[in-house]
This record gives C-alpha cells, structure tokens and sequence, in this order.
C-alpha cells in the first residue's frame, strides 16, 4: 500500500525525445517504463571470466578471507561499488582526443567548470583525480584539530580525512535510515533536533561546517528530502557553520525527490539539483558516480 504522502507516480514517456545536458554531455536522464530496450547501442564489450564454485572457494583461501585480496580478473559480478564502473558514450570517448593538454589555462579546465557551476550554482571549481582528493582538499582547508564534523553518515574516506586531521567525525543520521524494514522514503534525512544540539553545544569555534551526503552512501545510498536539506541548511546558517554536500550522487537523489517528495513531480532533474546546491556553500564530488566517468572529481 502506497503511503498517502508519496508524489504521484511519474509518468516518464514523455521525456525520452526531451534530452538533458549534464556536465556537458547530452544525456537522456529518464528510462520510460513502457520501452523495451535502452536508448543506446552497445559498441564495445569486454570479456570477462565466468568461474566455478569450487575456483571461487580456492581463491577466497588464498586471499585469507580478505576479499580485497582476490584479483579482479576472479570476480565475476563485481558488486563492490558502481564508482567507475559506467560504461562511457561514443560522445564521452571521442572528447578525450579533443581535451586540451595545456599545462595552464586549459580550454578543458574552462568548459569543465562551466559546467559545474551551471549545475550547481557554485563559480569557484578545484579539479581532483576522484572524490577522495576533494575530500582532501576540502579538509585541509577548513578542519583543524579538535573539530568536529557533522553530517548525515560520513563516507568512509570522508571519516578518514577527518581523524586524519585530528577531529571527530559525528553522524547525526536519523533514526529511520538505521532500520532496514523501515519503508520511510528518505531514511538518509539527517537528524534535526541532533543538529540544533550539536551545533548549540560546540558552535561555529568547533565545527568547521556540516556535510550532506546525498544520497547517503553508507546506509545503502538512501535518499535525503528537499524538506530535510533545506531545514539543515537552516540550522547551520543560523549558527553562522557553511553546509557542504558530499554530491556524488546528486542525480540520483534528485530523481528520487521528484518521485517521492510532494511538489517536485513535475520538476526536472537539473532543477531539482539546481534547488538543493542553493541550500549550500559548497561540494566535493567524486565525479566516477553521477558524472558517469571512470575518473575525476572536484571542489566547489
């Protein structure tokens, strides 16, 4: 039974022949639930190695039960992560013999940031090899020693570049997106009334600025309500801390606001995107997500 709150299902049909263009790429956005093939040809494949029950149990002993120890080259379904493992358009692939070299001022580096900023609002773009180097960047930056970082669930390197530099990273995650039965839509939504103490309690002195990861990467890539972002949002500016989104999934969570959250059904995406970066002072994002690359990420 659907819950009386829920946006109207959309209909998507309609948005096939209507293209979007996202970090410069033209991209459709939306599968219509009545197609019976994708609207794209496949054109390269790669082979890969099917093994059998007995070669998967000899090649978890060798690896002592640690599967980062196993070769690729031995997994058959990689279920690890989705971070560039997309396959690239015939557009993406034919840009990289167009890309500018140039060791300054590269034209690349301008449409890329152009980009960005018409995406999310934000002028001033820092280019990484991948979300981790924003991360980076971000946390050398702004978090000092006994600092205290709040967010929804910080991603592990998220949590690993903060103790790196000797603070605390805190989850204030509602207590929803902790239970797995729970058929609350947004259970990344972060917990509110935990963020007015937190931040009441240590202020501006201790927390260097709250972080959004939507969709919430370490509780299964839950989703985070407009409502919720905005209301964050609201509590930290109030308390004088910037609002950062950790975005590699933006799109997706997006996308999932215009299905599930009340008024966003006839949105797009980008302007539902659009809406949630203007809640923020900023972003990393691992680009290897929603930016459907195999590398990259950046600062903004």
């Amino acid at each position: 039974m659907s819950s009386p709150d829920r946006a109207a299902p959309v209909s998507v049909s309609a948005e096939l022949s209507a293209s979007t263009t996202l970090f410069g790429l033209e991209v459709y956005s939306l599968r219509p639930r009545d197609c019976y093939a994708e609207p794209y040809r496949i054109k390269v494949v790669e082979p890969i190695k099917m093994t059998t029950k007995e070669e998967r149990v000899e090649r978890i002993r060798e690896a002592g039960y640690n599967v980062f120890n196993i070769r690729a080259e031995d997994v058959y379904i990689d279920l690890l992560t989705d971070s560039g493992t997309s396959a690239m358009s015939d557009a993406q692939w034919s840009a990289i013999m167009l890309g500018d070299e140039a060791y300054a001022g590269s034209k690349s580096f301008f449409k890329f940031r152009d980009a960005v900023t018409r995406v999310t609002g934000y002028k001033h773009v820092v280019p990484a090899h991948q979300g981790r180097g924003a991360e980076h960047i971000l946390m050398m930056m702004m978090v000092k020693p006994g600092d205290r970082v709040l967010g929804n669930m910080h991603f592990d390197t998220t949590q690993g570049h903060i103790l790196l530099r000797g603070a605390e990273p805190v989850n204030l995650l509602g207590a929803e997106g902790y239970v797995v039965e729970s058929q609350e839509l947004f259970k990344g939504n972060m917990d509110l009334e935990a963020l007015e103490r937190e931040l009441a309690e240590h202020g501006r002195d201790k927390v260097p600025f709250v972080i959004m990861t939507v969709t919430c990467n370490s509780n299964g890539g839950q989703p985070v309500s407009m409502a919720n972002i905005r209301a964050a949002s609201a509590i930290a500016r109030k308390h004088g801390v910037p609002f950062f989104f950790d975005c590699a999934r933006f799109a997706e969570n997006a996308y999932f606001i215009k299905t599930r959250e009340p008024g966003y059904a006839q949105r797009s995406v980008l302007e539902i995107a659009q809406e949630m970066f203007a809640c923020g002072d900023g972003c990393v994002m691992s680009s290897k997500k929603d930016a459907l690359v195999n590398i990259g990420g950046f600062a903004a």
